[in-house]
């Protein structure tokens, strides 16, 4: 451990529903605002779910030219602005030496609203008129490789398609790469949107999805006894992590040390996790072994926490074996609603700002925590912290499991 190479986190980039940076969904997570409402993005008359977390304002033009952005699916748009923010926050010259930086960007669904728009072409219009530009558009790995393109980064550039852990995956992976010495610095992170009709109503017919239609902003309630799904969001989000002393040389501000991860498969179910919590459990106990840090250090835990049944009993279950029933446990899932492949990149922001402003977000919406569950969930309002050490849970359908430990600088 002591010979390690250490990860640290240097910048830090978000478009969510909560806001179009980093900072401004930091705000409105520590005031408890939601960012959960009617669908927009395209008439959900007769679907049973008509309530989503959207990414409101965001106006492509003003990050992309015309020509550009045409050729860009709003999941890839979402992520690489969050990247560039990522990056400016780092104030890391990629260009200095490419070869030792890295992109690894994970997405769940990728390019989906794409896929969908030109089926539609290819029913009505023939194939003569399918986009030349669709395949790049659809892949997941576009993010990755468009951010290389344009910071010259020509590192180890990668995507993690671990469902809803993958942009946590993406984070473990960039910090893999630094600690073997393959890069000095990575940019990491994910980004997804499904905000049309095919994705709603795939996840509606799985009965995954909140059915509060006339109550938007009180649909997320993790952990609440009345839960009954999750809301399905938009959104990118990123962090540069930076070998620890290359960081210092440059005089970067280091805003968190990521210590460890831990990873492991429920093997179980497509979509449901382990009613044990074995996969989340072992998840977890690997991160702390990873990091060399003790469950008793813990200060908080930013839980993967969906709103759903199976998932909140599970991760419940998991958090009160390993940590305690001590540890304060929040979802900010309940404010964000559910960013799929970028929730675990912007739920590690939360830690890292947990860490640095000494404030636990609250989970809001709970009106009564299932008696189930013994864990000092924070509800209602930001509660003070002197937490050192932090834990992000992200899991995934397929059964991906992956835990991010982070300490304060």
């Amino acid at each position: 451990m002591s010979n390690r190479r250490r990860v640290v986190v240097t910048g830090m980039g978000a478009v969510t529903p909560l806001g179009a940076t980093a900072g401004a969904t930091w705000d409105a997570m520590v005031a408890g605002r939601s960012g959960v409402g009617p669908i927009r993005a395209f008439d959900p008359a007769g679907l049973p779910v008509r309530i989503a977390a959207e990414v409101s304002g965001f106006d492509a033009s003003a990050h992309f030219d015309k020509r550009d952005a045409r050729r860009m699916d709003r999941f890839a748009q979402l992520g690489l602005v969050a990247a560039r923010e990522a990056v400016a926050d780092s104030g890391l010259d990629i260009t200095a030496q490419p070869r030792r930086v890295g992109v690894v960007f994970g997405s769940g669904l990728g390019g989906v609203a794409t896929i969908a728009d030109q089926v539609g072409v290819l029913a009505t219009r023939g194939p003569d008129r399918v986009s030349p530009f669709l395949v790049p558009m659809m892949i997941p790995n576009m993010v990755a490789g468009q951010l290389a393109i344009e910071t010259g980064a020509t590192g180890p550039t990668s995507c993690t398609v671990t469902a809803c852990a993958a942009s946590a995956s993406a984070i473990a992976l960039a910090a893999d790469f630094i600690r073997l010495g393959r890069v000095d610095a990575a940019v990491a992170g994910g980004s997804d949107s499904a905000m049309l009709p095919l994705c709603v109503a795939a996840f509606a017919q799985m009965k995954a999805l909140s059915t509060r239609n006339d109550d938007p902003a009180t649909a997320s309630r993790p952990f609440d006894v009345d839960r009954d799904g999750f809301v399905i969001g938009e959104g990118g989000a990123a962090i540069v992590v930076e070998e620890r002393e290359h960081a210092l040389r440059r005089g970067a501000t280091v805003l968190a040390e990521l210590v460890g991860h831990g990873s492991s498969s429920d093997a179980h179910h497509l979509t449901a996790p382990d009613p044990a919590g074995a996969g989340a459990m072992a998840a977890m106990r690997d991160a702390l072994d990873d990091a060399a840090i003790n469950a008793d250090e813990v200060g908080y835990l930013n839980a993967h926490g969906t709103s759903t049944q199976l998932n909140d009993r599970t991760e419940a279950l998991a958090a009160e074996q390993v940590l305690g029933a001590g540890v304060p446990v929040s979802s900010t899932k309940s404010m964000t609603g559910h960013l799929l492949g970028a929730a675990g990149a912007v739920e590690a922001i939360a830690c890292i700002q947990a860490l640095r402003h000494g404030v636990i977000p609250p989970t809001i919406n709970v009106e009564k925590v299932d008696p189930m569950f013994d864990i000092d969930l924070v509800t209602g309002e930001a509660r003070d912290s002197h937490a050192t050490v932090a834990l992000s849970n992200s899991f995934g359908f397929g059964g991906h499991n992956v835990t991010l430990v982070l300490r304060r600088a």
